[in-house]
């Protein structure tokens, strides 16, 4: 499949405008604030642009609306790897990097934060690296990292711990080094986890821009118009 070509008027960029995604900055201002006790590598990593496509209220946040329930809905689906959901966010993904990097995108590669185990890292992010890459033209950087084993899933949040980069998880040096790469995690939430993903890639050589993610955690619901 070819790639597609940059257009600000592509039907990619007009479903999923700039104007309409969360979060996008040069600064992050509000990432800044939490990583107050983070180490300085971290906290250059989180004052990189970072996108993400919707709300995500964990299910202890009661009274949520129809546009909350679907976020969360949604994240799970491409969690569990249903094919329509893969589909979905490889599209919302390659838009945003054909809007945001125009043909640049074709210099860069694309790596996930890697899911908890070998097997589900595969069923989550082969295929869905694979679409954004032939939508998009982005080099497809998914055998770039390998998660041997399982590690425990620790999911990050305002009073939680402060996340490992575990010996399960191994980069493969030669791939990396020298490339420009945007990295994309399912949620984001106090962004120690994609900060630590993103430092260790630098230290292997590369250039990290940014991170795109699915969603962001939020704990206090405010209905969207």
């Amino acid at each position: 499949m070819t790639a597609l070509p940059y257009c600000r008027r592509h039907s990619l960029c007009k479903k999923y405008p700039l104007s309409k995604l969360k979060g996008l900055r040069t600064e992050g201002k509000k990432n800044r604030v939490m990583a107050q006790a983070i180490n300085e590598s971290i906290k250059r990593q989180l004052a990189k642009p970072q996108v993400w496509f919707c709300k995500y209220f964990p299910v202890r946040i009661r009274n949520v609306g129809e546009d909350a329930i679907k976020a969360h809905n949604l994240v799970w689906a491409f969690k569990d790897a249903k094919e329509e959901a893969t589909e979905r966010v490889a599209r919302m993904t390659a838009g945003y990097l054909v809007c945001q990097y125009g043909d640049k995108v074709k210099d860069m590669t694309f790596i996930c934060v890697p899911a908890s185990s070998e097997e589900k890292n595969e069923s989550r992010y082969k295929h869905f690296c694979q679409r954004v890459s032939e939508l998009c033209g982005i080099a497809n950087g998914f055998s770039f990292v390998h998660v041997s084993g399982e590690r425990p899933a620790l999911h990050e949040h305002r009073h939680g711990k402060t996340p490992v980069m575990v010996d399960t998880v191994t980069f493969d040096a030669g791939l990396i080094n020298g490339k420009t790469i945007c990295v994309f995690d399912d949620v984001i939430s106090t962004g120690q986890s994609y900060g630590m993903f993103a430092d260790r890639l630098e230290r292997l050589g590369a250039k990290v821009v940014g991170g795109v993610f699915l969603s962001r955690t939020h704990y206090r619901y405010k209905k969207e118009n």
